[in-house]
């Protein structure tokens, strides 16, 4: 697949998780999440220690996602990234985009093993969805 194709692929899905949410207007945690409800998008924060961010109810943890959520953005570091990215398959996400940054090789290798669309290019959600400030 192209990363057209990938992004494509990426963005049909019915809802997505944002991995690393923040309460924090400029982090990329929260700035990704908005960038969805600003899209029109279904975007549910995961988070162990918010219950809701920007007004929406958070997941604890990417296992407590919604079946339909099959997309999630990854704003971790990479170590959280490695831990994760195996839970998020376990789970059966199909659709892992690990924004710049968050990016670690054996996360990338697993996801690819494994059939997952994985986006790990440097390429960044809020451009590719045109971002902006409120």
């Amino acid at each position: 697949m192209t990363i057209q194709e990938q992004i494509s692929q990426f963005l049909a899905s019915p809802a997505f998780g944002v991995v690393g949410a923040s309460t924090n207007r400029q982090k990329y945690g929260n700035k990704v999440l908005r960038c969805y409800l600003q899209n029109g998008k279904r975007a549910i924060p995961v988070n162990p220690n918010e219950a809701e961010i920007e007004g929406v109810p958070c997941a604890a943890t990417i296992s407590d996602l919604p079946p339909d959520a099959l997309s999630i953005s990854m704003i971790t570091p990479p170590a959280v990234t490695a831990q994760l990215v195996p839970i998020a398959l376990a789970k059966g996400i199909q659709n892992i985009w690990m924004q710049p940054g968050a990016e670690h090789p054996d996360a990338v290798a697993l996801c690819r093993a494994q059939g997952v669309n994985v986006i790990a290019d440097g390429s960044c959600v809020l451009v590719v969805m045109g971002y902006h400030e409120h």
